[in-house]
């Protein structure tokens, strides 16, 4: 069995929805919104007529593996743009098999190829000691200085 790292494809949309739901949960949320409407969201943000992200997947045997989703930002440095990673996930049963590391090096890839876009850009939660391990591992340095902050649409 073989895993291999692709772009998402409208048919992916109902499994790339019940892997947000695992990750959701994953993140400790109880509050999980009905599959239909998570369904339709999915594929709105992925293959509306306006996306608003794009996504790799990691597939082995038609089975979602783990998915890193995307989208860039302007303007990075100067007038340039970056790629930024919301969303690196791989399923538990992956995990340590090297699904993460080769996801990483597809984005990069990605961001290599566009023209224009000078870097790439994620987060890890303080309080996830797994992910900045890895990060760490694949030779990535925490930037200092960067604080998040973070408001609802409607407040």
């Amino acid at each position: 069995m073989t895993v291999t790292i692709r772009p998402a494809h409208p048919d992916d949309v109902p499994a790339l929805a019940a892997l947000i739901e695992e990750i959701e949960r994953f993140y400790g949320g109880t509050a999980l919104q009905p599959f239909p409407e998570r369904r339709a969201q999915t594929h709105e943000a992925l293959f509306g007529p306006h996306p608003l992200a794009h996504a790799l997947v990691a597939a082995e045997d038609g089975e979602l593996a783990g998915m890193a989703a995307y989208s860039f930002l302007w303007p990075a440095s100067g007038t340039t743009h970056a790629l930024f990673l919301k969303e690196l996930y791989v399923r538990d049963a992956w995990r340590g098999t090297g699904v993460g590391a080769r996801l990483m090096d597809s984005l990069r890839e990605v961001a290599s190829a566009r023209p224009g876009c000078s870097r790439m850009e994620w987060m890890a939660d303080t309080n996830n000691p797994a992910a900045r391990r890895f990060y760490e591992g694949l030779g990535f340095k925490e930037l200092a200085g960067k604080v998040v902050y973070r408001v609802g649409a409607g407040e």
